[in-house]
């Protein structure tokens, strides 16, 4: 790839972040159907899809950017929202709901102003609430990241998210 002379700005993605950016797109170019690919190492990168950073793939890949927006859009693993630098996966599924789940989250609603789906201002906590973690045996469950926490009450989940802070 020649060198850019113009690269979108946003305030979330350093110089840094548009070099891998770019190797990416640089790899993925010649690949019909790479967009997919390319959103999902793009937000491993960025953490999120700005969408000036969707914009820069449409324009790298040669494809329409309502394509590359609407692949975005349609699947749930990519995030066209900032997310905090901690992400909060609450079970929802029966085995927690039945097991006090539902107070947990009150008490993130709370303490955190924390709502499904929302990050808290300093993006330090996204909340997520999933169907099933797969940790019926621990409910209720949660996951912070790749971490798994079980048998959480309102009490131990703010213990538990001071690790975090």
């Amino acid at each position: 790839m020649s060198q850019i002379d113009f690269r979108p700005y946003h305030e979330d993605i350093t110089e840094e972040m548009w070099s891998r950016i770019d190797r990416v797109l640089e790899e993925n170019k010649d690949f019909p159907g790479a967009v997919t690919q390319v959103l999902r190492q793009c937000q491993d990168i960025v953490g999120w899809l700005p969408r000036e950073l969707m914009d820069h793939i449409a324009l790298m890949l040669n494809v329409p950017s309502c394509n590359v927006f609407g692949v975005a859009s349609f699947y749930s693993l990519f995030s066209l929202k900032p997310k905090g630098k901690h992400v909060i996966k609450v079970c929802t599924g029966t085995s927690c709901y039945v097991k006090g789940i539902k107070e947990v989250l009150r008490r993130l609603e709370q303490v955190y102003g924390l709502r499904d789906g929302e990050t808290t201002e300093d993006r330090r906590f996204t909340l997520e609430s999933l169907r099933c973690v797969g940790a019926c045996g621990l409910a209720p469950a949660m996951l912070i990241n790749d971490k798994t926490y079980g048998n959480v009450t309102p009490e131990k989940v703010l213990d538990i998210l001071k690790e975090y802070e």
